[in-house]
């Protein structure tokens, strides 16, 4: 059953923009800002194992740095070849300055 997980806190973006955060040996999730919003991802890339979190962000979309493929931030849909599937998004939150994402 998922739960509400302390992934960083707000004060970690001051700076930057994305966070990759190792929930788990299996579960590495990409964390983006985008105009004051948080958002959750699979930090890899559905076509190959790219790291999404070193990709461009512009507006809500993420570009794989890897083949170019796109993903929508705010659904994890995925927005062009070579992609074919999507990657996984995760409901966050903010309470007190903490980011909690929902795992």
């Amino acid at each position: 059953m998922p739960e509400w997980k302390e992934i960083a806190t707000e004060a970690e973006f001051t700076a930057r923009d994305r966070k990759l955060v190792e929930v788990s040996a299996e579960l590495q999730i990409g964390l983006f800002k985008v105009n004051g919003e948080y958002f959750a991802v699979d930090a890899w890339c559905s076509h190959g194992r790219a790291s999404l979190v070193h990709g461009e962000v512009e507006d809500h979309e993420v570009l794989c740095p890897l083949h170019g493929a796109r993903f929508d931030l705010r659904t994890g849909r995925h927005l062009c070849l070579p992609a074919v599937r999507p990657v996984r998004r995760y409901d966050v939150k903010v309470e007190n300055g903490t980011i909690l994402a929902l795992v």
